[in-house]
């Protein structure tokens, strides 16, 4: 009668928990930084919301339809947004947007990150 195995020898899984430990060291230095690069996506997400809300506002205004909003500056645009307002944490500067003019505006999001915008002035 033949004696069967089972289970693993403690080599085999010695060599397992080695596999295991460098494959740790390699990933974690690239998921501790995941939250940096997250919240500045999001804050691209958010600029590129406020361009195409600031261009469509714009067609509105333009073909003298009352829907939509007077931009006279960059924190004008945000009120273009579906709700009407900035997700919480968001910040625009505010620079002048003369009537027919288009100046670019920088968004600042959750720990500092930043991007650009653009914001056409209309009445």
């Amino acid at each position: 009668m033949e004696k069967q195995q089972r289970g693993f020898t403690l080599i085999e899984m010695v060599i397992v928990i080695i596999i295991l430990g460098i494959l740790a060291v390699i990933a974690v230095p690239k998921f501790i930084n995941l939250s940096t690069n997250a919240q500045t996506a999001a804050t691209s997400g958010v600029a590129g919301a406020l361009s195409s809300a600031n261009a469509t506002n714009y067609a509105t205004r333009s073909e003298n339809i009352t829907n939509g909003v007077a931009v006279s500056n960059c924190t004008s645009v945000s009120a273009a947004l579906q709700g009407g307002a900035l997700p919480t944490g968001y910040t625009i500067t505010a620079a002048a947007a003369a009537v027919g003019t288009t100046v670019t505006c920088t968004l600042t999001g959750p720990s500092s990150s930043t991007a650009t915008f653009t914001a056409t002035g209309i009445n």
